[in-house]
């Protein structure tokens, strides 16, 4: 007879994978242990191993499971039914939803995913970048003027907004999380026009090399 899966499996899995998103970055990828992070989340190493056969099959799956979240948004905002500038505030506000509570694997995920296989950095590249996409598809129906040289960086820049926000923001403070999300939309949606003019000009054509096809 199959072994029935306990009912509670999924969420000790995901509560060990927080764990470890935890001890990873409080002591660095190198020094946890997963014997470390089993006595964190009060499982056996047995359990742990049981799970994930090495610490790195356990760093990739905090982050997959934090960027696939990620991903089902950034497929979600460009869908409502709302002009850009709404789409654009929409999804700054479900990303920093998304992030509360999830500083550690925040950090993580910018400090550790270089340390993974180039094949697991692949996969959650994919990732990263289908969301990238995604707001440079709303900023672009946004502005349809923007020079494409200019598409990129505007769109990096609200993510980097987004992606710092943990460093200085705290629960309770005027402004929500909610207001925030107002602000970096207001600030990308009123200032793309002007970055525009700015560099009027002065950008030139790419040129395209032979690998750009591949």
């Amino acid at each position: 007879m199959a072994r029935t899966r306990a009912a509670d499996h999924d969420q000790r899995r995901f509560t060990i994978l927080m764990h470890a998103a935890e001890q990873f970055a409080k002591h660095g990828y190198d020094r946890a242990s997963q014997a470390m992070i089993a006595k964190a989340a009060g499982v056996s190493k047995t359990l742990a191993y049981h799970y994930w056969p090495d610490k790195e099959a356990m760093l990739f799956e905090v982050l997959e499971h934090h960027l696939r979240r990620l991903v089902d948004i950034a497929r979600i905002a460009p869908n409502l039914d709302m002009a850009p500038r709404e789409q654009l505030e929409s999804f700054a506000r479900m990303l920093l939803e998304a992030y509360q509570d999830a500083d550690a694997v925040h950090r993580v995920q910018i400090a550790c995913l270089s340390l993974l296989s180039p094949e697991r950095q692949a996969t959650l590249k994919a990732m990263e970048r289908e969301m990238v996409q995604a707001a440079a598809g709303i900023i672009a129906e946004l502005h349809p003027g923007t020079p494409e040289a200019l598409l990129k960086p505007l769109t990096m820049s609200f993510f980097a907004m987004l992606n710092w926000h943990y460093l200085w923001h705290r629960e309770g403070a005027a402004l929500s999380r909610e207001d925030y999300a107002t602000v970096v939309a207001a600030m990308i949606a009123s200032g793309t026009p002007g970055v525009t003019e700015a560099f009027r000009g002065r950008l030139k054509p790419r040129v395209r090399l032979p690998e750009d096809a591949r």
